[in-house]
């Protein structure tokens, strides 16, 4: 079969992105939609662009160069780019690709004023839109001019910032091809852009309206500003004229440039709101026919609109998915969680089975329906009450949703559900200050996990999946015993009654925050101690320190006997895996690789240790949180009997150290408890994910992490996978990476952040909530990934957020900054028993604050200064 070069534009549609890109694609689409004007033009095809290419056989090289270079490495891609660049617009156009190119041009009229558009295979995608990495020419006029702009839009698929865009979303060179779409030149009064959702908060119902005179390409590409015009439910419910006015032009010549607008335009808006209206009502047309929110280009000649470009807007975070039009409010399991990356299909419905509440996914993340919480006045006060302790961005953000009076029905009782798998319902009962209840509770949970590791190891094929299904709901029952959740209030009730009452009668801040340092049999804080038992045991062997240093990979447990202390090493680690190898970054998604798999990440906190710390470190560390925190207690309740009403104040005081002390170290066990069950369910997962790997079903046994559940107990029945779905899954889970979930998400799309509210920190001062008390300055260190931490004493760790895993580094910083957290989320919890200073929720602190800048954080405050 003979390849086209050349297709008209009405030829194609959405399906046949790899023959015309994405660009042509949806043009092809748009002129299909009813009333939708599109302007007359051909697509130069995929097939010209790979003839292209064949004759230039060097490119390949550099290609296969570029896919090796990271996308930070700026000089070496702008030079190989560049030479690809030069040698793309080298090659002649051959005759007979010329002469069909010619021939489509004569049909629109070989003197025509066109419009030359580059149109890749990865670009205007659901899921990435690649706007502006590749080029267009406007006004281009004549057969030789059009040959010589296609050349250059084949050229321009290696540009620095297209070739950079492709590394950093993980696209293959080779396997991106180039179109060219060609179009005759509109001339319009007026032109620019419609969102049919507001892009940046998000909300499906409100679109904007960017308007100029001229062509569009100047506003497009921030030469001009445009009017903004907001439409909502059919009408301009905002606008904003822009002032000194100036256009984009194309001369009879060829072409842009741009110029003061016409004097009788510039005290006038470029639409009238009649026109706004009916252009939003066209962009509805078109969203509803390509099935999500567009980001579309729009020419007005006369009175009449024509649309000359349409791509998804692919910065939106997704809805979840209702059976009714009832409006919803979510709110983010991940920022209760401390974990609001993405988490693999596996992952998301593993945690939604064990979850003591239903949830609800949307770019691979989780959230809680709250809406009928919010919607009763009793419970309301309650959810709003555990949320501001938790996160005051969370409450203020469902504050800003109530205050929109007509979003929240008011009902006359609550629902279920609460945020992070918090059962609905009134506090639990009181129960006495014992620590016999603790020991019990640890007691059930290891008796249930035992039962779990014995029956489950008879368990293979479909039978391993219903055995799940009924330990699924052990998990839950034992997590929601009233016994352990009765414990946790208790702890948790206790350190709000204290800081409540000792601000009140002694004005102290958080005080409980010194009250609650090293308190017995917290499993979290015991874990980030037990490395500095690791490192004690591996410090006097300087070969085995040696050989740490150069580890790459997770074998190494294996080398340490040959070495003198190696043998010694190597039980010290095994010890700590057999009782923390459960935990890793992320941990709440199951497919996650933990320590007992990657042993290779625990080394440089390791060696941080061996380096930081002299031997007998932890118990010195937590001997000294003891004795401060019976200091505190003692000094605070003899200024409690020197008050009226004195001893009664200091004997209720007395009870309530007590009691914090004796359940505050428990509320880290019920995480301990998830994920000691999660690496079980994982091993045996993994089980059956290799039997599918051998009957030749699956290439590789992580791909079962892109099924769900369900459909990995189907795989198995059927001993049949569809593979399309797991490449679809893979790169749907790439894409959400780029999305940045919102504590808070309304059914309409809305991303509705919250805010502080407070006027009492020093001007440019960064706020965050305060959640252990205490002043340090130190040099910041911006640490993303665990493995490539290297702290040194006097550090502050500055990151996204913090779940467990991140303990072990804690102990060799002096403070600690994320921008996700909670007064009672566990990076908050165990920088109290460290004694660390801590400011969490601090919005892009790891953007706003540099690596090696010092800065101060005010733990009892909640805020962060950058000094220099």
């Amino acid at each position: 079969m003979t390849e086209r070069y050349v297709v008209d534009l009405q030829e194609v549609d959405e399906t046949q992105v790899a023959v015309v890109g994405g660009k042509a694609a949806q043009l092809g689409g748009l002129s299909r939609i009813e009333g939708v004007r599109v302007p007359a033009g051909f697509c130069v095809t995929t097939a010209a662009f790979r003839r292209i290419m064949t004759e230039a056989p060097s490119v390949g090289d550099r290609l296969d160069r570029l896919s090796r270079l990271d996308p930070d490495d700026r000089e070496p891609i702008r030079t190989l780019s560049a030479e690809i660049r030069r040698t793309m617009e080298g090659i002649a156009v051959p005759d007979d690709l010329a002469a069909a190119i010619t021939r489509a041009l004569a049909r629109l009229g070989g003197r025509t004023a066109c419009a030359v558009r580059s149109s890749a295979t990865a670009e205007d995608l659901p899921t990435a839109s690649f706007a502006g990495q590749q080029d267009t020419y406007l006004n281009v006029v004549g057969p030789a001019a059009v040959l010589r702009h296609v050349s250059r839009c084949w050229a321009s698929l290696f540009t620095e910032r297209a070739v950079t865009y492709r590394l950093r979303n993980g696209f293959d060179h080779r396997k991106v091809r180039m179109a060219v779409v060609v179009q005759q030149m509109v001339f319009p009064d007026a032109a620019g852009v419609l969102f049919t959702a507001d892009p940046v908060t998000g909300d499906r119902k409100a679109a904007t309206v960017e308007a100029g005179f001229g062509l569009g390409e100047a506003l497009v590409s921030g030469l001009v500003n445009p009017d903004v015009f907001r439409v909502r439910d059919g009408e301009v419910v905002a606008r904003a004229v822009a002032a000194g006015r100036r256009a984009g032009h194309a001369p009879p010549a060829g072409g842009t440039r741009e110029a003061e607008a016409d004097p009788e335009r510039q005290g006038r808006p470029a639409l009238t709101d009649a026109q706004v209206v009916r252009l939003v009502r066209l962009g509805r047309r078109i969203e509803a026919h390509f099935g999500r929110p567009q980001d579309i280009e729009w020419c007005l000649v006369g009175d009449d609109f024509q649309i000359v470009q349409s791509r998804p807007i692919t910065t939106l975070f997704p809805v979840p998915a209702a059976r009714d039009r009832e409006n919803h409010v979510y709110v983010s399991v991940g920022h209760q969680q401390m974990m609001t990356d993405p988490l693999k299909p596996l992952g998301l419905s593993m945690w939604r089975l064990t979850a003591m509440v239903p949830m609800h996914e949307a770019g691979g993340r989780l959230f809680v329906d709250v809406t009928r919480r919010l919607a009763s006045p009793a419970s309301r006060a309650g959810l709003l009450d555990v949320m501001g302790r938790g996160d005051p961005l969370v409450r203020d953000a469902l504050e800003t949703v109530l205050d929109r009076h007509d979003f929240v029905p008011t009902l006359p009782d609550g629902g279920p559900g609460g945020p992070g798998g918090s059962p609905a319902g009134g506090p639990p009962a009181p129960i006495e200050t014992d620590p016999a209840i603790v020991a019990e509770l640890i007691e059930r949970s290891q008796a249930s996990l035992a039962a779990l590791r014995r029956d489950i190891r008879t368990k293979t094929g479909p039978a391993l999946f219903d055995f799940l299904l009924e330990a699924f709901q052990e998990h839950k029952r034992v997590l929601g015993d009233p016994l352990s959740m009765q414990a946790i209030m208790a702890g948790m009730e206790a350190t709000w009654w204290l800081n409540d009452r000792l601000r009140e009668w002694l004005g102290e801040k958080n005080a409980a925050d010194t009250l609650t340092l090293s308190a017995p049999g917290n499993v979290t804080s015991e874990m980030g101690l037990a490395l500095l038992d690791v490192a004690d045991v591996i410090r006097p062997h300087p070969e085995v320190v040696a050989f740490l240093r150069g580890v790459e990979d997770d074998g190494f447990l294996d080398g340490l006997p040959e070495l003198p202390g190696g043998a010694e090493a190597r039980r010290a680690i095994e010890s700590y895996l057999d009782r923390y190898g459960m935990r890793c970054v992320g941990e709440i998604d199951i497919t996650r690789p933990r320590w007992r798999e990657r042993p290779a990440t625990l080394v440089p906190a390791i060696l941080d240790n061996v380096r930081n710390f002299e031997p007998g470190a932890a118990g010195r560390r937590f001997e000294r949180g003891r004795q401060e925190a019976r200091k505190k207690a003692q000094e605070v309740l003899e200024r409690l009997r020197a008050l009226p009403d004195g001893e009664r104040r200091a004997d209720e005081t007395g009870r309530m150290i007590d009691r914090v002390r004796t359940f505050i170290g428990y509320r880290e066990y019920p995480k301990y408890g998830i994920v000691s069950r999660y690496l079980v369910y994982k091993e045996a997962l993994l089980e059956e994910a290799g039997r599918l790997v051998r009957a030749g079903v699956l290439p590789e046994r992580e791909d079962v992490f892109y099924l769900t559940f369900q459909e990995f107990h189907d795989a198995v029945r059927s001993n049949r996978v569809d593979g399309e779905l797991i490449r679809r899954r893979k790169e749907e889970f790439r894409s959400y990476h780029a999305l940045t979930p919102p504590r808070v998400l309304t059914s309409d799309g809305e991303a509705v952040t919250g805010a502080y509210r407070r006027d009492d920190v020093p001007v440019g001062a960064l706020i965050g909530l305060p959640v252990s008390a205490g002043t340090v300055e130190g040099r910041a260190r911006v640490v993303l990934d665990m493995a490539r931490a290297e702290l040194e004493p006097g550090d502050i760790l500055v990151t996204a957020h913090t779940d467990p895993s991140w303990t072990p580094l804690f102990v060799a910083v002096t403070g600690l900054v994320t921008e996700v957290g909670g007064l009672m989320t566990h990076g908050a919890v165990i920088a109290r028993e460290y004694g660390l200073p801590a400011v969490v929720g601090v919005p892009d602190a790891t953007r706003l604050i540099r690596e090696g800048q010092r800065i101060r954080v005010h733990g009892s405050d909640g805020y962060v200064e950058i000094l220099s």
